[in-house]
């Protein structure tokens, strides 16, 4: 098992990423919705999402930015794709609006926050991707974004979960109500500490590891264990 890491390292490799090697937050989005899309193939849809129904719920942050470039790989893949917000458009922070402005330009389909029948469309999917919340957690989720968790949660459709399922904490592993119970998470650069804890097991599913381009040099730099070249044969690494 590679180095994993909290909260608080994550943001500090993320600001490091961005002020130290000039590696902007969108680069980093790209690459972890290129691997979700892939593994969300792979793994859910045997490897041809042609005319698989997907829905991704996606929250107003990196987490949703991420989920929304999955949701434009999927579609030019030949998927069904639907997107369901947590937040009113006017809230998404900068790099989640302009994957989402891309989505409008190519005629996604995409839900608002406050728009009903959130229940009937994740009843009727091949797959649910939960982009909601990511390692920026802050206690349980609340609104729109809970109300998409419980009806995740509801269908028997397979969840694959963006970094950490939402509604976990991605440093003390504690599981709050409502949580998404994922078949499958993906997280990116390392594992976080919540992932691996006893508690958090039964929500975190089956859990992939994804490249977003973190130079394992950038670890050393803040004090942290170097993972070494994790990604050397492939740009996404089964744990467990």
């Amino acid at each position: 098992m590679p180095p994993d890491l909290s909260t608080e390292n994550m943001v500090a490799v993320d600001r490091a990423m961005i002020e130290d090697c000039g590696i902007e937050l969108i680069q980093m989005m790209e690459n972890a919705g290129s691997c979700l899309a892939r593994v969300a193939s792979a793994r859910f849809l045997a490897g041809d999402p042609r005319g698989r129904r997907i829905v991704l719920l996606a929250g107003s942050g990196g987490n949703g930015g991420g989920a929304l470039v999955a949701a434009r790989r999927l579609a030019a893949w030949g998927a069904d794709v639907e997107v369901r917000l947590s937040a009113a458009e006017t809230r998404l922070q900068p790099v989640a609006a302009h994957q989402l402005a891309i989505l409008r330009r190519l005629e996604i389909a995409i839900a608002g926050a406050a728009k009903a029948g959130a229940r009937e469309a994740v009843s009727k999917t091949d797959l649910i991707i939960d982009g909601l919340i990511g390692y920026s957690l802050a206690g349980a989720p609340r609104g729109a974004a809970a109300e998409l968790i419980e009806a995740a949660n509801e269908t028997d459709a397979p969840v694959l979960s963006l970094d950490v399922p939402s509604g976990l904490s991605a440093s003390s592993g504690k599981v709050h109500e409502p949580a998404i119970r994922a078949s499958a998470t993906l997280t990116l650069a390392l594992p976080k500490h919540g992932l691996l804890s006893e508690r958090a097991r039964e929500i975190v599913g089956e859990l992939y590891l994804a490249d977003i381009g973190v130079p394992p040099t950038l670890y050393v730099k803040l004090g942290l264990e170097n993972p070494g070249p994790l990604f050397a044969t492939g740009d996404i690494v089964r744990l467990l």
